[in-house]
């Protein structure tokens, strides 16, 4: 759902398209509205969302969609074959209207090298940048959240409200939220930190809170909640709240670059670029170093949670 809502933003008519259109016009009523709607959608999903009734939606949805897509295996060919080649191997060809391909490994080594200085690393060094202090903000801002649905500190009035307003934040896609608070502070990283933290800060909180519930603490437990936040719940669920926020790295680290759609240079910056001009040689080569700082994260990010010994639902100590 969240997704179908973000694909609006590069023109697909869904809410996204709808929310983008009243940002940019300037019917700053409507954006609420739409945010509402799709907010019912999710609340709904239980309803209307049955397993008996997925073979019926899809049947539907080929049935709606079937006459508005037009496959041309040629295009398919052609973008295979020749489009996504360097430029360096089809300039000459293409200038000559013939359309040949010549490889010349100096010239395609060239235009490797000159690309990677103008974009790829810029472009990898600001996503670097950006998901750190992602990472930062967001572990502190689930330490902070977390106790506010966890039994051990509140009532069910309190824990309700907290349990909604995480459902609020986790539910909206972080790049709605970047969008809106680019309007509100102009064009910046902080824009994407706050919506990269707001987001995966409200998972992790649900996800650690919930944990917390399930312990049972002690019958000479301190009165005081700071006492019993930092000396008996804290430390039971640390390691687990090290394990989603480790495992969450690699996708703090994909949104940081899709990001970059909305103005901030990190990779999708360049990347939209490139499809704007319809260099589709330079899309592949920086998707490709996307995929790469992702699966090196990815790594990172199992070996850390070894090397400390902490996965979800245990918490090892060191005695």
């Amino acid at each position: 759902m969240r997704s179908s809502a973000i694909l609006g933003f590069i023109g697909l008519p869904t809410l996204g398209f709808h929310l983008e259109t009243a940002f940019r016009e300037g019917l700053y009523a409507e954006a609420p509205a739409l945010l509402y709607a799709f907010y019912l959608l999710i609340a709904s999903l239980r309803w209307w969302v049955k397993p008996r009734l997925v073979p019926l939606y899809v049947a539907a949805s080929f049935a709606l969609i079937s006459t508005e897509v037009h496959v041309s295996w040629e295009n398919i060919r052609r973008f295979l074959t020749y489009e996504i080649l360097p430029w360096p191997m089809r300039s000459e060809g293409y200038y000559a209207g013939t359309g040949q391909v010549v490889f010349d490994a100096m010239e395609v080594g060239r235009w490797a090298w000159d690309l990677t200085l103008s974009e790829v690393v810029p472009g990898a060094w600001n996503t670097l940048i950006l998901t750190q202090i992602s990472l930062v903000g967001t572990g502190l801002f689930t330490l902070v959240v977390f106790p506010g649905i966890c039994r051990h500190f509140y009532s069910r009035v309190p824990r309700a409200l907290s349990h909604y307003g995480l459902i609020v934040l986790r539910t909206t896609p972080e790049y709605i939220l970047a969008y809106a608070l680019l309007q509100l502070w102009g064009p910046s990283m902080l824009p994407a930190a706050v919506a990269i933290l707001l987001h995966n800060g409200a998972i992790l909180g649900h996800l650690t809170g919930g944990h917390a519930n399930t312990l049972n603490l002690r019958i000479d437990l301190p009165k005081r909640r700071i006492d019993r936040y930092l000396f008996e719940v804290l430390p039971r669920v640390y390691g687990s709240f090290l394990a989603f926020l480790f495992y969450r790295w690699e996708v703090m680290m994909r949104e940081s670059a899709i990001l970059g759609i909305l103005g901030i240079p990190t990779l999708g910056f360049f990347i939209d670029s490139a499809i704007a001009v319809d260099a589709i040689d330079k899309v592949i080569f920086l998707i490709g170093v996307t995929a790469l700082l992702n699966v090196g994260i990815d790594s990172i990010s199992q070996l850390v949670r070894r090397r400390l010994r902490v996965r979800a639902g245990a918490v090892f100590t060191y005695d």
